[in-house]
């Protein structure tokens, strides 16, 4: 039964790329963001101080630690992901987000001494491989934004968002192990600072006349991230961690693979986005890279099946 408990949550976590893009119709994407985190980190902290008040003080030396992870995880990779829906099919931009194992190998490498071997690098060669079609793939108006080769801007904004999520979650893990911190205290806190800078930043850029708003869309604008918020930090994250207590993260991390085909048939149903063979074609090949890189982790130990192992990652 867990097993349907977590195609239920990427099916849900993927839902919220259509929701981001129809929340776009209504306001900006840099506005969006503020509004968004701003709204998770109170509602989550509101929760714990009930819960806990006098477990909110942070010490000085998690100040830093929490602006770094609030810069990072909260806002250059919710900006950039929500800027890149406005020129993306939503199929796309999820498959983009899929490239996350990639950065989290090398910061793996870095932070954590996990070794490189030649099976590890055979399955992410092959891994990237699946995402040549992709990027040869051009949906939305990505066309007018080439960057170089058959590269758009786009892309290469939601490369660095997939790049800011995982380094994040390397922050956090960081955070919670050094700092004595939990993560759903170090997310509430990161969600609060990170959608005050995005607020900050939508002062300086967009027309607030007298908000970011379009006429006539703020009921169905405050609902989308009423929506997004409770699938995406309520329910999701309450399920990831659930699920980190019967799965490997690395386990977790493959079934994300599915999001991409969600995202896909979720953007056909809602808004009418066309399914692309190309996204199942590379979802595929990548399934394939990302599992030899899985078997190679399981040979050098830092996978252990059948036990608990305790991993502070979110998706905020």
């Amino acid at each position: 039964m867990s097993i349907f408990l977590v195609i239920f949550m990427y099916a849900a976590w993927s839902s919220t790329f259509a929701l981001g893009k129809m929340a776009l119709e209504s306001s900006p994407p840099i506005f969006l963001t503020g509004f968004r985190m701003l709204f998770a980190g109170v509602l989550l902290l509101g929760w714990l101080f009930i819960k806990n008040r006098s477990s909110l003080k942070i010490g000085k030396k998690q100040i830093l630690p929490l602006l770094a992870l609030a810069v990072f995880s909260i806002y250059l990779t919710n900006v950039l992901e929500f800027w890149v829906l406005q020129h993306l099919t939503v199929g796309k931009t999820c498959f983009l987000y899929s490239l996350s194992p990639f950065f989290a190998a090398i910061f793996s490498y870095i932070h954590f001494g996990e070794k490189m071997n030649l099976r590890k690098l055979l399955g992410m060669l092959i891994a990237f491989a699946g995402f040549i079609p992709v990027f040869i793939m051009k949906t939305g108006n990505e066309e007018h934004l080439k960057a170089f080769s058959f590269f758009s801007w786009p892309e290469l904004a939601m490369i660095g968002a997939a790049l800011f999520s995982v380094y994040g979650w390397v922050l956090l893990r960081l955070i919670v192990k050094k700092q004595t911190l939990s993560p759903m205290y170090a997310n509430g806190y990161s969600m609060l600072l990170g959608g005050t800078m995005a607020f900050v930043h939508s002062l300086f850029v967009d027309n607030w006349n007298p908000v970011p708003v379009a006429a006539g869309q703020m009921a169905p604008f405050i609902q989308g991230i009423i929506l997004m918020t409770l699938i995406s930090n309520i329910l999701c994250y309450n399920l990831y961690g659930f699920m980190l207590k019967k799965y490997t993260a690395t386990f977790l991390s493959f079934m994300g693979l599915l999001s991409p085909i969600f995202a896909s048939l979720i953007g056909w149903i809602t808004i009418r986005e066309p399914i692309r063979w190309q996204i199942l074609l590379a979802t595929s090949i990548a399934t394939l890279g990302f599992f030899i890189v899985y078997q190679a982790e399981l040979k050098q130990g830092y996978i252990v099946k059948g036990k608990k192992k305790p991993l502070a990652e979110a998706k905020p």
